[in-house]
């Protein structure tokens, strides 16, 4: 029988915000609504391309209201290309369907894929769509960049754990706009290939984890930059689901201070594995 506390999280936690770090954290269970674990969840911090995923949401928006055709061809602009990661960038395809993108998107963290996403739906679109998702104090500000000069906004996108926690659960439950809706970006998400986070206590297999055979139910988005790590999901076990947010702001100073902070969300993840199981 698991133990159903978050002490060691919660101490990991503590010793990181001990060290200059800005942590942000909240889990709420899926059964009861109730926050189990909080910290700053208020408080809109970096999140890097964990920012894709109401991008993701407008995308299935438009593509189930025909404002967007799912085969539509959009073009990589090379002018704009992100060149410091992603899959397309190597791809010899310089134009890719539009569902194609929203694949790479939240199964790869495919910056150029996210960027034309964003373009193909409008940044207008995305903020409305937040608010009435009840995300107000979080935001895409601008699209993903190799280096951010003075005109640009300073990261990509902002949010708190709470309302990110929100998001995923609100998925889960068929409310993000509608079923359909919620069923798409949820059948999206689970193909992240990133478990190497709070993910990384699961033992899932990173390429093939929609069918677990021991039943375990997985989906989640992480965001990666310097000194920013963020993660947001729902796990769900044979005893409890949680919707879990964790951000961790840090100066990335050297190799120690980066996997201090993935130490941390890796001690989340198998309080939540406890918790659930």
């Amino acid at each position: 029988m698991g133990r159903r506390s978050f002490s060691t999280a919660l101490r990991a936690l503590e010793e990181l915000a001990q060290s200059g770090a800005q942590v942000s954290v909240h889990v709420r269970d899926l059964d009861t609504g109730h926050t189990v674990l909080s910290g700053d969840d208020h408080v809109p911090l970096p999140i890097a391309g964990l920012g894709v995923v109401p991008v993701l949401v407008e995308t299935a928006v438009a593509l189930d209201a025909g404002r967007l055709d799912p085969l539509g061809i959009i073009d990589r602009a090379d002018a704009d290309l992100v060149a410091g990661s992603g899959l397309w960038r190597n791809l010899r395809a310089p134009a890719l369907p539009m569902i194609d993108l929203a694949v790479l998107a939240a199964a790869a963290g495919d910056p150029n894929a996210a960027n034309a996403l964003l373009d193909a739906v409008g940044h207008e679109q995305v903020r409305a769509r937040m608010v009435s998702l009840g995300m107000p104090r979080s935001a895409v500000l601008d699209h993903f960049r190799d280096k951010r000069g003075p005109d640009d906004a300073p990261h990509v996108a902002v949010g708190t754990t709470r309302e990110f926690a929100q998001l995923f659960s609100a998925l889960v439950n068929s409310a993000v706009v509608d079923a359909g809706i919620s069923a798409q970006v949820a059948e999206w998400l689970s193909l992240n290939h990133d478990l190497s986070l709070v993910a990384a206590a699961t033992g899932l297999d990173p390429f093939a984890h929609e069918h677990d055979a021991h039943g375990l139910l997985f989906i989640n988005k992480t965001g990666r930059d310097r000194g920013v790590r963020a993660e947001a999901g729902v796990l769900a076990g044979p005893r409890a689901g949680v919707a879990y947010a964790l951000t961790v702001c840090f100066d990335d100073l050297s190799i120690s201070h980066r996997l201090r902070a993935h130490d941390a969300f890796r001690i989340l993840g198998t309080d939540l594995m406890e918790y659930t199981h």
